[in-house]
């Protein structure tokens, strides 16, 4: 449990915190789900130092996935992490019947948690967003994390909507991943009961120094050991080299966005040592070329990190 770093909700009973990673959805060829290596590489980050676990966050390309399964991601997951960790499992869709039915099996299967993007597509104003979020809460008994990440889904939650979530029994916490700094530093001011993640590999130290209690690092899918390393000096203290460790990960970082949205994770994937092949992308994303592949390639050996 964290010492100097913030610690989790009063609200929260998984007490979630530290290094949370959103873990790939891993496609065969034909860009069929491999159950397998999905469950294979939670396994992976969890071993190597993640807290906890995130299916289906945006790093597990679920929009582009059929709802049996993302339904059959989390039942593999659950089962491969067994309890070692904490599994928040992704169910938010555009409609609330689905992201119930979706909540509703995540919790069946043995998820901890539930994370609930704001729903997207369709725009969606306060008394909406509030009524989505109390009929998902209300439908199951596990706790619920909104994810708020406007710059996907269109919609973005007032201070004042979140005030109005927070008081919806099962809401327990709340994944920034709005890169909004000060509404982020009023959210945690004004809400203690809730455990807060930083949702962006730009913000886990200036998120810790907000009060974030998680981190829920895409960079953290491929170098778990990096993250889990800045968020255990921080929790022991060591700032200056926390501040250093983001520095680094601001350098992984921009080394994973050479080539197509979203390649970068598992491409690195497949060129570390004790990494494996988690496949492609689904279409309509698509996979690193081969000089893409060969400049990442370079950069992470650079860094020291191959």
């Amino acid at each position: 449990m964290a010492n100097n770093a913030p610690a989790p909700g009063s609200d929260d009973p998984v007490g979630l915190h530290g290094v949370v990673p959103p873990t790939v959805t891993a496609f065969d060829a034909d860009e069929s789900v491999d159950y397998e290596a999905t469950a294979a590489h939670a396994r992976f980050v969890a071993d190597r130092g993640a807290h906890g676990v995130f299916p289906l966050g945006t790093n597990g390309e679920f929009p582009l996935l059929a709802p049996d399964e993302r339904d059959a991601v989390v039942e593999a997951v659950v089962a491969e992490i067994d309890g070692d960790v904490p599994v928040i499992a992704g169910v938010g869709a555009p409609s609330t019947r689905q992201t119930v039915a979706h909540a509703e099996h995540a919790e069946r299967v043995g998820a901890d948690g539930v994370v609930v993007v704001t729903p997207y597509y369709y725009p969606v104003d306060h008394d909406a967003a509030v009524t989505h979020y109390r009929r998902v809460a209300e439908a199951v008994d596990c706790p619920v994390y909104v994810y708020h990440i406007p710059s996907k889904t269109g919609n973005s939650l007032s201070l004042e909507t979140l005030d109005a979530l927070a008081g919806i029994e099962n809401v327990v916490g709340l994944k920034d991943s709005s890169k909004d700094v000060p509404w982020l530093g009023q959210a945690i001011d004004a809400h203690p009961e809730l455990t807060f993640l930083a949702g962006s590999d730009s913000l886990l130290f200036p998120g810790l120094e907000v009060g974030c209690a998680g981190l829920v690092s895409a960079v953290a899918n491929a170098f778990p050991e990096l993250v889990a390393d800045l968020y255990e000096a921080y929790d022991e203290g060591d700032e200056e080299r926390a501040r250093e460790l983001q520095s680094e990960v601001y350098d992984v970082r921009s080394a994973l966005k050479r080539g197509p949205y979203m390649a970068g994770v598992k491409t690195a994937l497949g060129l570390r040592d004790v990494g494996f092949d988690v496949g492609p992308l689904r279409s309509p994303l698509r996979t690193m070329d081969d000089e893409d592949r060969a400049a990442l390639r370079d950069d992470l050996s650079d860094l020291g990190l191959l």
